[in-house]
């Protein structure tokens, strides 16, 4: 489990009625939700990641998610990021979702992306302002 210091990024992520399921917590596939969403603002607000137009998009080819605690509506969740691997084309990043203050994360995460020519679907190796934006997040003594 990592603490709330192992991520470089947060984004506070407010939970909304409808997160909650009958049980009276988040249902589970929202916190996949919150990963995109933690992940994919940050592509696109540092990593100039144009989701509707460029020539370049990124796929999903893992994720995984350990929940460890319950969130329910209307907790607020900070989604740590960091990159775990950064690779060609790849990227592994690790998220943790944390009550709003807690050192320990409700849920820990990871997603691959693999970046790809969007109309081929072939790898495209990551390049510029993307692959900088990336290696901000990069877990130290990780090879870029």
């Amino acid at each position: 489990m990592n603490a709330r210091q192992a991520y470089p990024h947060f984004q506070t992520i407010t939970t909304r009625w409808k997160d909650n399921d009958i049980y009276g917590h988040v249902n589970n596939v929202e916190y996949y939700s919150y990963f995109d969403t933690v992940i994919n603002t940050w592509l696109i607000r540092q990593g100039g990641l144009d989701i509707h137009g460029g020539d370049t998009i990124g796929v999903c080819a893992e994720s995984h998610c350990r929940f460890l605690d319950s969130l329910a509506f209307p907790d607020s969740v900070d989604a740590g990021l960091r990159v775990a691997k950064l690779g060609r084309s790849s990227v592994r990043y690790e998220i943790g979702l944390f009550r709003e203050g807690a050192e320990t994360p409700a849920a820990e995460g990871w997603f691959v992306h693999v970046f790809v020519d969007r109309a081929e679907r072939r790898p495209q190796a990551i390049a510029g302002t993307l692959r900088t934006a990336l290696e901000r997040l990069l877990v130290a003594g990780e090879p870029a």
